[in-house]
């Protein structure tokens, strides 16, 4: 049961006391299990063993499968932003993917965000980019890194890889305008004990791939098979509360379907292909708590996001779960009309 609580107010220095000891046992959790973290040296040694040549065609020819992708823009129409810290998160960004593109999860491996990526600083080229501080838009070195943890999140929710460390936002500052993806799909990212981890329990390795392209930092996770299980995330349930006078939280909880091939031909619950929007949910976008729309449209998101695999192959539904509960700080008022969010 989620129960808002105003937040503290510490002195500055208890909160740099805090984040340095954070940041010390999370160093010295990677120094203890470095064997169990994946690295792009490690992945360097992996691609070596299939032979000799480029590496972008070596990562194509081991990894020929795409098991998810997906992109998102790298400029938003945010009201009060600077342009150049808009400028500088893309920068962050680049240097961001560099870090990441070609790393190699294999069996039994951790992916850490932090780890792979470092902290970032102006030495190594990190700018000031844009940051969320107590739900305001600040400045901060190595700003809007949080978009390629966002966007690794998601694309991992679409694999049979597990994320075993997320951290939610804490304030919903985007109003739901032009939004393609539910409310508390992200995943927020402090240097470095705030991390996104994600093992790897399959039978295979997956290759990461992120680059920018055409004004949007885009992302694969590719495999050595083909996957023939396909996953669809949803939000399940949605509602906002007003905790007290001017304080709107909205809550959500998104929930996640497991499709496998099916073993009997004659007995399909659900066809991969032209008919396979018809196991999305057919209700109204209104949560049934109230008369708030949900916060995206399932029915046009789902289908462009389910696109890859083998099409025509029969799939049924084998589980339904639900894989995350969010409440977020409600930075705009709830009740304005969707031109007076823009």
């Amino acid at each position: 049961m989620y129960k808002f609580v105003p937040q503290k107010k510490r002195s500055d220095f208890r909160i740099k006391c805090g984040m340095l000891l954070f940041c010390t046992l999370r160093r010295l959790e990677w120094v203890k299990n470095s064997e169990k973290y994946a690295s792009l040296k490690k992945s360097r040694k992996f691609l070596k063993s299939k032979g000799e040549g480029d590496s972008k065609i070596l990562q194509e020819k081991a990894f020929p499968f795409i098991a998810f992708e997906h992109s998102t823009p790298l400029f938003r129409n945010l009201s009060g932003s600077d342009i150049l810290l808009e400028q500088n998160k893309v920068c962050n960004l680049s240097i961001a993917a560099s870090l990441l593109d070609g790393l190699i999860l294999e069996k039994g491996k951790i992916f850490s965000y932090w780890k792979c990526i470092g902290k970032p600083s102006k030495s190594r080229g990190f700018k000031e980019g844009l940051v969320l501080k107590s739900g305001r838009l600040s400045s901060g070195i190595g700003g809007g890194l949080c978009q390629a943890s966002n966007l690794l999140y998601w694309m991992t929710l679409h694999t049979p890889l597990v994320v075993t460390q997320r951290w939610r936002h804490s304030y919903d500052v985007f109003p739901d305008s032009s939004r393609t993806q539910p409310f508390g799909s992200g995943a927020t990212c402090v240097y470095n004990y705030r991390d996104l981890q994600i093992k790897n329990e399959t039978d295979q390795a997956f290759l990461l791939k992120v680059w920018i392209q055409d004004g949007k930092l885009c992302g694969q996770w590719r495999t050595q098979r083909p996957l023939a299980d396909k996953y669809e995330v949803y939000e399940k349930k949605h509602w906002i509360t007003m905790e007290m006078a001017g304080v709107y939280v909205r809550h959500n909880v998104l929930s996640r379907r497991h499709f496998v091939p099916s073993a009997n031909d004659g007995n399909v619950a659900h066809a991969f292909g032209e008919d396979f929007s018809k196991t999305f949910d057919e209700k109204a976008c209104f949560s049934e708590e109230n008369d708030f729309p949900k916060t995206f449209d399932e029915k046009k998101a789902a289908p462009s996001d389910l696109s890859h695999g083998a099409k025509g192959e029969n799939l049924v539904l084998a589980e339904d779960v639900e894989i995350a509960f969010n409440d977020a700080i409600m930075m705009y008022n709830p009740l304005l009309s969707e031109k007076g969010q823009e």
